[in-house]
């Protein structure tokens, strides 16, 4: 049998070794990149070919920092077999606003940590608001305007999921990419104003930016043309979880969250020792510490 180099054992290091067959590795290696991995380092017998990447770290994707957070993206672009699911992982300090914006895809959200406001209005002018804390989702149809905001304290980050693995986070549709690419003369005009009112717009997008912390939802909420049909939020916490001997799982879907038409998600934990069964489906899903959306 192969002997593994005294160094290797001693540390638990990976080896591309399995029974009789493989051997050490003599040039450079990254042990803790490789530990993560180990059956892709020394497949399995039962593998067949050669199995595509199904997994990416968002340490390793570039992060787009901003005066009031950071966001940062998983697409298609960095792993090939994601063409149906796009994931973004995005921080908010305290009253800093993701600039209102909108795009085609349906945008899923969830909060991992701290609180935040989100806003949104529907092509009739109806409004939407609420706080959100962790656990809580959200749901926004393509094409609905929509900003997000951190509240008191540390502000928060959470998980965006959209349904096209090519969708690109950075060239979303911007209200000050839009005004800085219309004539001032024009948008005094449209707006009924002299063109001194826009000299201090932005001359680009502002995307993530710093902002005062706004007070209670209650004295703040925007009131439209009314409420929109259904909500665009949902308590997925508060959801009373379907429970096994090795663990819990909440799902969410158009059956409990109107909104969520296109994206549906499950939220499981799994107990020590615990497995989720074998299993599959049809469609593409993504997950993130044990939160599943496909």
């Amino acid at each position: 049998m192969t002997q593994k180099h005294s160094k290797s054992e001693e540390h638990n290091l990976p080896e591309p070794i399995r029974g009789e067959k493989g051997a050490l590795i003599i040039g450079p290696t990254n042990p803790a990149r490789e530990a993560q991995s180990r059956d892709r380092l020394a497949p399995p017998s039962t593998d067949n070919g050669t199995l595509p990447n199904l997994k990416w770290s968002f340490a390793d994707c570039h992060n787009r920092l901003q005066p009031g957070g950071w966001a940062r993206q998983t697409t298609g672009r960095e792993l090939q077999i994601a063409q149906a699911l796009n994931c973004v992982n995005m921080r908010l300090k305290a009253g800093a606003v993701r600039e209102l914006h909108w795009h085609k895809p349906d945008e899923w959200g969830f909060v991992i940590k701290g609180r935040m406001r989100i806003t949104a209005v529907d092509q009739d002018g109806h409004a939407f608001q609420d706080d959100m804390g962790e656990g809580d989702i959200w749901n926004f149809p393509g094409g609905i305007p929509h900003s997000l905001q951190g509240l008191e304290g540390d502000g928060s980050e959470f998980l965006l999921v959209f349904n096209d693995g090519n969708f690109n986070e950075d060239e979303t549709f911007l209200v000050t990419d839009f005004l800085a690419h219309i004539p001032k003369a024009v948008l005094a005009k449209n707006f009924g104003v002299p063109e001194s009112a826009f000299a201090n717009i932005p001359k680009q997008e502002l995307y993530i930016f710093p902002s005062e912390v706004p007070g209670p939802l209650a004295a703040n909420r925007v009131v439209g043309a009314g409420p929109v049909p259904f909500p665009y939020s949902h308590r997925l916490m508060a959801q009373e979880p379907i429970r096994t001997k090795s663990g819990t799982v909440r799902i969410v879907d158009s059956s409990n969250f109107a909104a969520a038409k296109m994206i549906a998600a499950g939220q499981v934990e799994v107990e020590p020792g615990g497995m989720r069964e074998l299993h599959w489906h049809p469609n593409p899903s993504s997950s993130r510490k044990g939160q599943e959306t496909g």
